[in-house]
């Protein structure tokens, strides 16, 4: 998964795409570390949905204007709207379930 290094990145990214996940975490978290290969092996199953890491240490403006609490986060966005939004406890299967539901129609 690539990483985004700026929150004007960040933004553009989000605003452009039409399924986009935003993977937000911290160096020091075994949580992040320890989430982000389930998530990069479930998106090899829908590769038209673009999926970029945010370290919120390096980019903390991210916390602000994403509303990231805490980590790991995983946000999904069509076109700049959230569609759905798990922190610290990410269920795979729930966003397996998300990913499939609206790969469904972009597949359409």
């Amino acid at each position: 998964m690539e990483t985004i290094h700026s929150i004007e990145n960040l933004n553009a990214f989000v605003n452009e795409e039409m399924l986009s996940i935003v993977y937000v975490s911290r160096p020091g978290c075994s949580v992040c570390h320890g989430l982000l290969p389930q998530v990069e092996n479930l998106l090899d199953d829908y590769p038209k949905i673009k999926a970029r890491q945010v370290n919120a240490d390096e980019v903390p403006e991210v916390a602000g204007q994403f509303s990231v609490m805490t980590v790991p986060a995983v946000l999904l966005y069509s076109e700049g709207k959230e569609l759905f939004r798990k922190a610290r406890f990410v269920p795979i299967g729930e966003l397996n379930q998300q990913l499939a539901k609206l790969n469904h129609f972009i597949n359409e």
